[in-house]
């Protein structure tokens, strides 16, 4: 290869890259309407610093946290209504999913030894939890009275 195609070649890597890091980057972008599935960077860097002592919630808007696997039928239960309230209060909460499974250290955290487990986070004031599947008005009326104060 002539050193005028390595040049061309390393240009054409060279934007492929930055490309990808812009992607990646944008990604990391909560994404109003959507369920967001969290590693424990992502949970430290958006919900709460776990190594950090004390609670202080980080996001800018409430947020409901499940802790499920994907080998539990209730999880797999509650999964659907999750996904349309984010839809229904993109503009008003975020709604997260954590692997237990993938997550061992963040579940025991908050002792997500029952799962589904959800945690309602409001933008002030402590978490409140719920064990097991709830149905949808039972997350809408939480999501209404501890999240929103409604």
């Amino acid at each position: 290869m002539g050193k005028s195609n390595f040049f061309k070649a390393s240009i054409i890597y060279l934007l492929l890259g930055l490309t990808s890091c812009l992607y990646a980057a944008d990604n990391k972008s909560t994404s109003a309407g959507t369920v967001r599935h969290l590693n424990r960077a992502e949970f430290k860097e958006l919900v709460v610093n776990v190594d950090a002592d004390g609670w202080k919630y980080l996001g800018d808007k409430p947020c409901i946290v499940d802790f499920y696997a994907t080998w539990c039928g209730p999880c797999r239960m509650i999964s659907p209504f999750l996904d349309d309230l984010a839809k229904e209060y993109k503009d008003e909460i975020y709604i997260y999913k954590v692997d237990v499974d993938k997550e061992k250290e963040l579940a025991g955290y908050f002792g997500a030894t029952s799962i589904p487990l959800l945690i309602f986070i409001p933008k002030e004031g402590q978490p409140q939890a719920s064990r097991g599947a709830l149905p949808k008005e039972e997350i809408k009326n939480a999501i209404k009275t501890v999240l929103l104060k409604k």
